[in-house]
């Protein structure tokens, strides 16, 4: 997990760096709020990764694809919210859509496909890990979204609305004039995002590839036809966003025109990509790309596997 520090470090001396080039000043502390998680959240996944690699005899090799899928979650993540993209998105469009879509159809994949759980759950002293296991499964407050997150239908519906309602004009606006709003819009961007692609990833296994295939067609419909929206209107539908564009050689315009032939050409061409590998994996009868368990998940979460289990579940692992 150096690699995710060493780019943590990069991208905020990058961002210093543009902002001392004159880009758009913003208020520092605001930062603050989401490199602090980022951060914790890295070093919170490496140390328990570490144990869990320390506690099993298959050492790194437990669980080494998600690892990489976690880092690279982490690095765009962390290229979306804390770079020079997240200054220059308050000027111009396409670059606000840029980071949207990195949020919603590259990192959220990424650290689904990472099931993280686990190692944070590792990251725990020894003696918190099952309580905390088993409050996170029995939670009331977190019902509604492991409903939402083993059910197709519910997962697409509420991720399709939160896109649709925050490119509203007023709602958009309002996310661009105030801060706040603006991180409740990447929140719920992302968040409805991992609920979605978890739903079909997931959310009920290889059984309902079927269906999981169908909802991300619809996605890419839902969220194209949006894009025409934006590609192919007369006139600029937010007030306050491409402010910057003149200094790129682009009209207000041309600026939102090409944000939209991103939402609705490459973002949706990712959506027709995991159809086709969802399809790919359904056809050839084979779950472990995505909705595999092994023994080694069951043990991360304390199962009844011997050498995965590592102690989670009676105690014996040196934290």
């Amino acid at each position: 997990m150096r690699i995710v520090f060493a780019a943590l470090f990069t991208i905020m001396a990058a961002n210093a760096q543009a902002h001392e080039a004159g880009a758009e000043a913003g208020d520092p502390w605001n930062y603050l709020f989401v490199v602090l998680p980022l951060a914790l959240t890295a070093l919170a996944y490496a140390i328990g990764m570490r144990r869990l690699w320390s506690a099993s005899a298959r050492g790194p090799t437990i669980h080494l694809q998600r690892a990489v899928c976690f880092a690279a979650g982490w690095v765009f993540l962390a290229a979306a919210l804390v770079s020079p993209l997240d200054r220059l998105a308050t000027q111009l469009f396409t670059a606000h859509m840029i980071e949207h879509e990195i949020l919603m159809v590259i990192a959220a994949p990424l650290f689904v496909l990472s099931k993280p759980l686990a190692p944070l759950l590792w990251f725990l002293p020894q003696k918190l890990r099952a309580p905390v296991g088993r409050a996170l499964v029995r939670s009331v407050v977190l019902l509604p979204v492991r409903k939402a997150a083993t059910n197709q239908l519910v997962a697409t519906s509420l991720h399709g609305a939160a896109l649709w309602l925050w490119h509203a004009p007023r709602l958009y606006d309002a996310a661009l004039a105030e801060t706040p709003v603006h991180w409740l819009q990447h929140l719920s961007f992302f968040c409805t995002a991992l609920i979605f692609w978890w739903a079909l990833l997931f959310g009920r296994g290889r059984q309902d590839y079927g269906t999981a295939i169908f909802y991300l067609f619809a996605s890419t419909l839902h969220s194209g036809f949006l894009g025409i929206l934006l590609s192919f209107a007369r006139e600029p539908l937010y007030r306050s966003q491409g402010a910057g564009a003149a200094s790129w050689g682009l009209s207000a315009l041309e600026d939102q025109q090409l944000a939209g032939l991103i939402m609705w050409v490459p973002a949706g061409m990712i959506y027709v990509a995991a159809a086709l590998a969802l399809a790919a994996a359904w056809i050839g009868g084979s779950n472990a790309s995505f909705a595999g368990e092994s023994n080694d998940d069951a043990g991360a979460r304390g199962g009844q596997a011997a050498e995965p289990d590592c102690g989670l579940r009676n105690g014996s692992h040196r934290s």
